[in-house]
C-alpha cells in the first residue's frame, strides 16, 4: 500500500491564526469580522461597529464582567 502524498483538509499542515482567517475572508468574500473591543480601532470606529452589530443582529446580552475572547 502506498503512503498518502497529501494531507486531507483539517489534518496536519499549518494552522492559520485568526487575523489571517479574517483578512482572507475580507479579501476573498467581502466578509468583515471585527471585535467591538479591538484596540486597533479608535473610539468612533468601535462605536460604529457596535451600532452596526446592533442594527443587524440586535443588542448584545448585558455585560456581566466576563470576557469570552
Amino acid at each position: 500500500m502506498k503512503a498518502m502524498r497529501f494531507t486531507p483538509p483539517g489534518y496536519g499542515g499549518r494552522r492559520r491564526d485568526p487575523d489571517e482567517v479574517k483578512r482572507d475572508g475580507w479579501r476573498e468574500q467581502g466578509i468583515l469580522a471585527v471585535s467591538v473591543d479591538d484596540d486597533r480601532l479608535t473610539w468612533p470606529e468601535r462605536e460604529l461597529v457596535r451600532q452596526l452589530g446592533e442594527r443587524l443582529y440586535g443588542p448584545r446580552p448585558a455585560d456581566d464582567g466576563e470576557r469570552h475572547g
